[in-house]
């Protein structure tokens, strides 16, 4: 009797165990599908910022920017920017564009909503918007910015 019911406890056991890896592994891979992988970097100053090559912050980002903080998919090219100015403003590389059409997928508290929908320049296919509380940018998703 004892051996019947030490077999049904184990197989109970055996199975909840199994049943929580398998749920687990599930739903990492859902996220993962749905969101891809996401890294967020943060620097003092620009200069900083683009003295990491795993991240490489864009070149266009003054040296002189502050408070840089960016969110980049890691299976992609999409990529969100936000940092105080300093004083030398906006590169000469950066011209006035069009608003890109299209929303980020990446979110953070620190992206407004809607922001992509005042990008009015164009720093080296990155969307731009200079704001009274920071300088915002978006790299959408593209094939083509995948090296970027």
């Amino acid at each position: 009797m004892n051996s019947v019911r030490n077999k049904v406890a184990l197989t109970a056991t055996g199975i909840a165990a199994l049943a929580t890896v398998a749920s687990c592994g599930l739903g990492a891979s859902i996220e993962e599908k749905s969101n891809g992988h996401v890294k967020s970097v943060s620097y003092d100053t620009g200069k900083q910022g683009k003295a990491n090559a795993d991240a490489r912050l864009p070149s266009w980002v003054p040296d002189d920017a502050k408070s840089v903080t960016e969110l980049i998919r890691t299976t992609g090219s999409e990529r969100i920017l936000r940092y105080e100015p300093g004083p030398s403003g906006l590169p000469a590389v950066c011209k006035p564009g069009k608003a890109e059409a299209k929303a980020p997928t990446l979110s953070a508290d620190w992206w407004p909503a809607g922001e992509h929908k005042r990008t009015d320049k164009d720093c080296g296919g990155w969307h731009v918007a200079v704001e009274s509380d920071g300088v915002f940018a978006y790299q959408p998703e593209t094939v083509a910015n995948a090296d970027k």
